[in-house]
């Protein structure tokens, strides 16, 4: 009787394990149109951009692809900011290397910052002198 209560006592735990939900890893794509109205506030800037990013939920990494054109002059800064919705604004989360258009790279984010950024609470921002606080914006919406 012994034996076979191991026996079944293992089927069991290995039944279990086999039922229990897998996490997935998956890629996650999220995008924004960044345009003055936008802003908080808004401004007049005719310029016009969009962002793209993919997140890995496995390796917990960001990259992105931000362009943009039409700006009042030369961007000083370009970052992706949060924890924030549509409206309100929220300190730098992430600084991009370089402002100029095409702005790539990627990075390694923590697991609160990954929430932020999938509940929808990040947006990037473009900056130049004439808008310092931002130029042109856009909320990062999965898709």
């Amino acid at each position: 009787m012994g034996r076979t209560f191991v026996h079944l006592s293992l089927l069991a735990v290995v039944a279990g394990v086999a039922a229990a939900p897998l996490a997935r890893a998956e890629t996650v794509i999220l995008k924004s149109e960044l345009k003055a109205a936008n802003e908080v506030p808004p401004n007049t800037s005719p310029a016009t951009g969009a962002a793209e990013a993919s997140f890995d939920t496995a390796t917990k990494t960001l990259s992105w692809k931000v362009t943009y054109s039409g700006l009042t002059g030369p961007a000083m800064g370009a970052h992706f900011h949060g924890p924030s919705e549509p409206g309100k604004n929220a300190g730098i989360v992430l600084p991009f290397k370089s402002p100029e258009t095409p702005i790539t790279g990627s990075a390694v984010i923590t697991d609160a910052q990954a929430a932020d950024l999938l509940a929808g609470k990040w947006y990037a921002n473009v900056h130049t002198q004439a808008n310092p606080g931002g130029e042109i914006r856009g909320q990062m919406t999965r898709q």
